[in-house]
This record gives C-alpha cells, sequence and structure tokens, in this order.
C-alpha cells in the first residue's frame, strides 16, 4: 500500500531551521520516523496497567453494574478511546509535526501558548511528579520485602517533609523516569516492547490465581459488591465509564502527535494503537474484575486497592515480580503521558533557549521541586486542581479535530504554519489567536463544569469529558461559520465604501 503522507523535503527543512525552529520542532521526515505498527502495538500496553486504572475499576463496582457488564463497558471505552487517538493522530502521522506545532495550527501561534502550557506543563509536570511519588511508596513496599531494615533508616528524620527512606526512594524512582524521558521515543520503544510480555505473564498468572482462589470464574461474575448503588440508570452508568475512560486518556490523547509525528505511516499508528488500546484493555477489563473481586473472595473483606491484595501474598517472590511490573508501568505512563509532552512543550514556548533534552531536565526539576509530596497532604485540593486542568483536555480535543477535519479538511500548509517569526505575517491563517476556537473551548468548559455547581446538571459533570468535547465540537463549527460570515460582511462593505 502506498504511502500518501507528506514527504518533506530537505529544502522545506532547512528554510524552516532558518526561521528559528529547533529539530525537535521541525516536521520529521519520513526517513526518520521509526515507529512502526507493532511499536505502537506496545507503545499503551504499560499505561492501561497501571495502578489508579485498577483502583478506578474498584470504583466502578460501586455504580452498580455486574462484573460482565463493566468489562464490557471497559472494552467499549477501549474503542472511544483508539477513534480518539487515532483520529487526533493523523495530523501528526501525515505530516510529521509534533504536539505543539498541530496545536498552533488550530489556535494560532498565540492562542496555542495556553492550552500547550496547561497541557505540557502545568498538567504534565504536576503529574509527573506525582506519578512518580505515587511509584516511590511502591518502590518503598518493594524495598521494605527484600530488605526491612531499610525503611528505619534516619528514624523519624524528615527532610522538607518526608522521611528518609522515603526520599531515596521518590530519588531514585524519579531518577529512572527522567532517564527513560532523556532518551526519548528510541528508548520507550525499547521499553515497552520489554515490557508487554511481561505484562501478560505477569498480570496473566494473577487472573489465573484470582480464578483459582475464588473457586471459579462463576462466584466472580456472579459477585454482588456490597454497597453498590443501583439507582442510577445502567446505560448512564455505560456513558459514565466510557467518559471516565476517556478522561483517563484526554491529556495523551490530546498531545498524540508528539508520537504519531514518528509514524512511518498513518496507517501504522492507526492499525497499531487501535490494536494496541482493544487487546490492552481486553486484558485489562478482564484481570482487573477478576482480580479486585477474586482477591475479595478470596481474603473474606471487598478489597479495590491492588497492592493491598498483592502485599497480603504469601510469597516474597511473586510480590516482588507483581510489584516490578507495577513500578515499569508507572514508568511506561509517566514517559508517554507526562515528560515526553512536558519537554516538547517547553521546546515550543522556548524554541531559542531549549531543546529535548533541556526540557527533560527542567521539568524533571520542576516536579522534584515541587516536593509532589506535601501536595499529596491534602489530596482534595489537588486533584480538584488537576481534574479542572483535565476538564480543558476534552474541548480542546474537540475543537482539534473539528478544525482539522472539517475546516482544515485534512490539509496543512506548512510553509505557513511555520511562519518567519520576524516578518510581517498578517495575512497568515496560523497567526495570532483564533477567535472561535477560543470560544468554543471557554464555553465547553464553563458547560463541563456546571454541574458541579448547579445540582440538576450534575449528569453533565458525570459525563464531563464527552460533554466537553461534544459542545467544543458543535459550538466552534457553529461560531466559525458565523465568524467568517461576519467577516465577509465587514469586507463587503469595506469594499462599498471605497
Amino acid at each position: 500500500m502506498n504511502n500518501h503522507d507528506y514527504q518533506i523535503t530537505e529544502e522545506e527543512l532547512q528554510r524552516y531551521r532558518q526561521r528559528g525552529y529547533n529539530e525537535d520542532l521541525l516536521p520529521k521526515p519520513l526517513s526518520k520516523r521509526m515507529m512502526g505498527t507493532f511499536n505502537y502495538f506496545t507503545l499503551w500496553m504499560g499505561s492501561v496497567h497501571n495502578i489508579p486504572n485498577y483502583t478506578a475499576v474498584g470504583g466502578f463496582l460501586f455504580l452498580g453494574l455486574s462484573p460482565i457488564n463493566i468489562m464490557l463497558a471497559l472494552v467499549i471505552s477501549a474503542l472511544a478511546v483508539a477513534v480518539f487517538m487515532t483520529f487526533n493522530g493523523r495530523a501528526g502521522s501525515k505530516y510529521g509535526i509534533p504536539f505543539a506545532i498541530h496545536l498552533r495550527s488550530t489556535y494560532g501561534d498565540v492562542g496555542a501558548k495556553l492550552p500547550g502550557f496547561l497541557r505540557g506543563c502545568v498538567a504534565a509536570i504536576a503529574w509527573f511528579g506525582l506519578q512518580n511519588f505515587t511509584g516511590s511508596l511502591a518502590l518503598l513496599i518493594l524495598i521494605g520485602k527484600i530488605w526491612p531494615d531499610f525503611l528505619s533508616l534516619g528514624g523519624n528524620t524528615e527532610i522538607f517533609g518526608i522521611s528518609i527512606p522515603g526520599l531515596i526512594a521518590f530519588t531514585i524512582f524519579w531518577l529512572v523516569n527522567m532517564l527513560i524521558g532523556l532518551g526519548g521515543g528510541k528508548i520507550l520503544n525499547k521499553f515497552t516492547a520489554l515490557l508487554s510480555p511481561l505484562i501478560y505473564i505477569v498480570f496473566g498468572g494473577m487472573a489465573i490465581w484470582a480464578i483459582r482462589v475464588a473457586g471459579g470464574i462463576g462466584p466472580i461474575l456472579s459477585y454482588d459488591v456490597s454497597g453498590a448503588t443501583h439507582s442510577v440508570s445502567p446505560i448512564l452508568v455505560y456513558f459514565m465509564i466510557i467518559s471516565s475512560v476517556l478522561a483517563v486518556w484526554a491529556a495523551p490523547g490530546s498531545s498524540v502527535s508528539d508520537f504519531t509525528q514518528n509514524a512511518k505511516s498513518t496507517r501504522d499508528q492507526t492499525i497499531g494503537q487501535t490494536a494496541s488500546l482493544l487487546v490492552g484493555y481486553g486484558i485489562f477489563a478482564f484481570s482487573s474484575v477478576v482480580i479486585l473481586i477474586g482477591g475479595s473472595i478470596h481474603y473474606g473483606i471487598q478489597e479495590w486497592n491492588i497492592l493491598n491484595i498483592v502485599n497480603r501474598w504469601d510469597n516474597t517472590f511473586a510480590i516482588v515480580v507483581a510489584m516490578l511490573v507495577f513500578l515499569l508501568t508507572t514508568v511506561s505512563t509517566n514517559a508517554t503521558g507526562n515528560i515526553i509532552p512536558a519537554a516538547y512543550q517547553l521546546c515550543a514556548l522556548f524554541p531559542k533557549k531549549l531543546n529535548y533534552k533541556k526540557g527533560v531536565l527542567l521539568a524533571s526539576v520542576i516536579s522534584f521541586l515541587i516536593m509532589p509530596w506535601k501536595l499529596m497532604e491534602n489530596a482534595d485540593s489537588i486533584y480538584l486542581f488537576l481534574n479542572t486542568i483535565g476538564a480543558v483536555l476534552g474541548p480542546v480535543a474537540g475543537t482539534m479535530i473539528a478544525h482539522y477535519y472539517f475546516v482544515q479538511k485534512q490539509t496543512i500548509d506548512l510553509d505557513q504554519l511555520y511562519m518567519d517569526q520576524k516578518a510581517d505575517n498578517q495575512e497568515n491563517e496560523y497567526k495570532g489567536l483564533n477567535k472561535p476556537a477560543y470560544i468554543a473551548t471557554i464555553s465547553a468548559l464553563l458547560i463541563c463544569l456546571c454541574g458541579n455547581f448547579i445540582p440538576a446538571l450534575k449528569i453533565i459533570s458525570d459525563v464531563s469529558w464527552l460533554a466537553g468535547f461534544a459542545s467544543a465540537f458543535c459550538l466552534y463549527l457553529l461560531s466559525r461559520k458565523y465568524w467568517v460570515k461576519s467577516e465577509n460582511s465587514e469586507l463587503n462593505k469595506n469594499k462599498q465604501v471605497d
């Protein structure tokens, strides 16, 4: 099959370099795109099987659906995520452009700064630090199993509000994540290729253990969760689960061009990402429900924290292996969803000062200095802050997709997009601020948040990502149409006056 993606020439690249763009922001020529179908197939495996996702499934079980319906809802959610990721990733795979430039093609060179900063800097760096701290807690447990005396180092001494063993574990895990980030896509490809078979082996083994100790698959599928609500419509629960899963992927989905720019072809990223998410979530849907319910049946108590289930095992070797895989999946999630987007966005904000590796170092240092263990002392305010940023990303994604497919019709003028910053670009379509895009994004954000303040509209907040995406998508196309009509009308008036 022929590759119909845009093949940029060296002459074009040289012209963009002369305009002040560094290598990390330039379009990737096909000769430098090294990610094929298999690379995308393994890319998201680690991001699916992480501790917060397993915890979320525990919450889903309280929504009143049967275990088999939870599994089905997760698979449907995976299909929705795959459609979102592959469609929003096509600009990157067709033209080889990163997220920062893809964002500029929608919002304009000035308009792209705010959503880019929120996604690539504030959300990504904050989450990078928080994920590192969460992973370091698991690492602390793992070290404690191997070296119990490590947990008592320094006694009750604390440094900046964290114990000495905790600070050591955090620093080690932080360094590992930073090194993976510095390696970029090449190291990440090798890392995820190694991690994927481990995920199949470990989580498959855990699922088999859960079925055996629960007395078979029957008791698991017929398990009735104590305290589950049955007052919400099953259809609404399905939408709530789908929206929640999409919200988890809102950040990497918005900036997916950072990964699809490396695709050998659009076909590769489409097939690879779709297969990755469907297979990954298919395994996750089965294993998460089976392990959580099977463990709860076996230990006689409802336990929705998978780390607590693993920690109850009487086999130290099995605990070490399982915890190690959880740590590796956290590293994979942190690299793909946080540090790589943060580095690229810092490059976009300071193209003459920073390259990708300097962006990784700067983002990593900031994530350490914010002392995420202190942020975790007040979980409510942190999650309110991060959820508010996350609520922006549904509208941002809706606006981006509406613009690329229905306004640009999948055609980008790279020569105008990579504009000369010193030249007069007043006629450039990507110059300045795309006001209809901002109107749609902000209006959709307000719609998403209204359910938090108006009880009658709580249903909107329950499906906030879907509501934000759909409302921004429609509002942008409507406001764009009105804006173009107004501009044409003003232009005609000026001609009549002349």
